[in-house]
């Protein structure tokens, strides 16, 4: 008998496209959607939900299921661990992540994925889970970036790294060398959003589309469970914003409804490129 994937998940689309692909495969899914944060188009797998701060109760679930393999998939924000309700092993574990939490997301993340792999769980990364999502380099959508385009992915992806190095973000905005903005806590869709509201002398517009949006892992970061994540919207607020297109460290980032992504590049005229590590190195 086939072990189901275990899949902890949060908001939105990466989750879906994880449950469904792990489906189709044959392997089966056993979802457990984070209280708070269910994502209603996973309703219909096997699975339960569960509190952020019922550990104990998550690794019962998934062994009793049979899962080895699980995946950390969706967007769930930061709770106030004041007002978290704990079972014994949430209580257990929850000084180490209070602790960890202090120097950045990443950190929490590896507690916890430490702690799954105590109990006997292999991790693996969304990528992993469905291998159709990940990035490629080069072209993949829309016009190709020109060289003014490229020059401003290199500077906009090494600003990434720097910020992403002291877990800030992931994302960059760079238009003719000038770095219009970089993501923090807002995310890239609010980042986008601001950037749209800048006087039109420092960004593009349609039709004379100019500046890029960069997106890469954190240098240091678990890979596993926070590589970097676009969708249908970021190719529209790119394109919203004035700027030339999209750019994602090739291998290092997730596509969520890439046919969709596409369509929307050429549609509105902006690119989807990926980029190597050593062309923005």
């Amino acid at each position: 008998m086939t072990e189901p994937l275990g899949l902890i998940a949060g908001l939105g689309d990466l989750p879906v496209a994880i449950a469904s692909n792990a489906v189709a495969s044959g392997q089966g899914v056993y979802v457990l959607r984070l209280k708070g944060f269910e994502e209603p188009a996973l309703a219909e797998y096997p699975g339960a939900v569960v509190g952020l701060g019922e550990i104990g109760g998550v690794i019962d679930r998934l062994k009793a299921a049979g899962c080895r393999d699980i995946v950390f998939a969706g967007i769930v924000n930061r709770p106030n661990f004041k007002d978290l309700k704990l079972d014994m092993r949430g209580a257990m574990l929850l000084p180490k992540v209070v602790s960890e939490a202090r120097k950045g997301d990443d950190a929490l993340l590896k507690v916890l994925v430490r702690e799954f792999e105590k109990q006997g769980f292999n991790v693996i990364g969304s990528e992993e889970a469905n291998k159709a999502l990940l990035a490629p380099a080069g072209l993949i959508a829309g016009p190709h970036p020109t060289e003014e385009n490229l020059a401003d992915i290199r500077h906009a992806a090494k600003v990434a790294s720097a910020t992403g190095a002291l877990d800030i973000g992931q994302g960059c905005v760079v238009c003719d060398g000038l770095v219009l903005a970089v993501e923090a806590q807002e995310g890239t869709d609010e980042m986008l959003r601001r950037c749209a509201t800048l006087p039109a002398a420092i960004r593009g517009k349609p039709g004379a589309r100019r500046g890029v949006l960069a997106k890469r892992p954190k240098p240091a970061q678990e890979r596993r469970i926070d590589l970097p994540t676009t969708g249908v919207s970021t190719v529209e607020l790119v394109a919203a914003a004035g700027l030339a297109g999209l750019a994602v460290e090739a291998g290092g980032a997730l596509l969520l409804r890439r046919a969709e992504m596409e369509a929307a590049a050429d549609r509105l005229g902006v690119f989807i490129y990926g980029f190597s590590p050593d062309e923005a190195s």
